[in-house]
């Protein structure tokens, strides 16, 4: 008598998938059901071997995999590759808002404006009043003028006295912002000597004056007292050049 036939194991533990382990089942009785050598040429047995091969390979690709290995270290990095082609131009964007309106000043170019005036020897002996002027044209209202007298001044006196120099523009001092002046103080002579200190120094008056308006300026060097002090015997000019200097310049 044939020994019966063994049962077919159960599937592993570890298969979970029900339809791997359904396939796994079937997998002895197609077996079983294999042509005998000699038979595998007709249809009829490579139909069988085509649908015991199916089986096998649902059963291979529905087992579940093991757990997932220690992840890898980076590899070197690579060398670059070739550079690519140009790409496409890009589109002009949209337009954007309209700008507000700025208006933009030029200045003119600065052209130098002087004048000099000069005289070989003033003598002039006068204690109060106008000793010399020089007529000058102003070529912008926004400008400054820089004016210097220079020339031999003296005072004297037997007893403490002050005389004052300065600048007129058209008749009035500068009050932008203040006089132009220079003064000259002398506190006695020489009582011993029954006579006075005589002595003529060049000297300068010098400043710049703002606020005057373009056109002709008649810029004129006058002689006064000063505040609270008796005034002497001025002398300008003696044996000697004297001038006026007038020049614009921007502020």
């Amino acid at each position: 008598a044939r020994p019966p036939c063994p049962a077919p194991r159960a599937p592993p533990r570890t298969m979970r998938c029900p339809r791997a382990a359904a396939a796994w089942l079937l997998l002895p009785a197609l077996l079983l059901l294999a042509p005998p050598l000699g038979e595998s040429e007709s249809p009829k047995g490579k139909h069988k071997l085509l649908r015991q091969k199916e089986v096998v390979d649902v059963y291979n690709g529905m087992c579940l995999q093991g757990p997932g290995g220690v992840p890898g270290r980076d590899g070197n990095p690579g060398i670059n590759g070739i550079p690519g082609t140009p790409g496409i131009p890009g589109r002009d964007g949209l337009k954007g808002e309209k700008g507000e309106c700025m208006r933009e000043s030029f200045e003119e170019s600065w052209t130098p404006n002087f004048k000099q005036c000069s005289w070989s020897a003033l003598n002039y002996g006068i204690d109060l009043g106008k000793i010399a002027e020089c007529t000058f044209t102003k070529m912008r209202s926004n400008s400054a003028l820089r004016v210097l007298f220079s020339g031999s001044l003296r005072l004297k006196c037997k007893n403490a006295c002050c005389q004052r120099w300065y600048f007129t523009f058209n008749g009035a001092e500068c009050s932008g912002p203040l006089p132009i002046e220079a003064i000259v103080y002398l506190d006695q002579g020489s009582p011993e000597l029954n006579s006075t200190i005589n002595i003529h120094r060049t000297s300068s008056v010098e400043g710049l004056c703002e606020g005057i308006n373009a056109g002709l300026v008649d810029v004129a060097i006058w002689v006064g007292t000063c505040a609270d002090y008796p005034r002497g015997d001025a002398s300008t000019g003696w044996n000697s050049v004297s001038r006026i200097i007038i020049e614009e310049l921007p502020k």
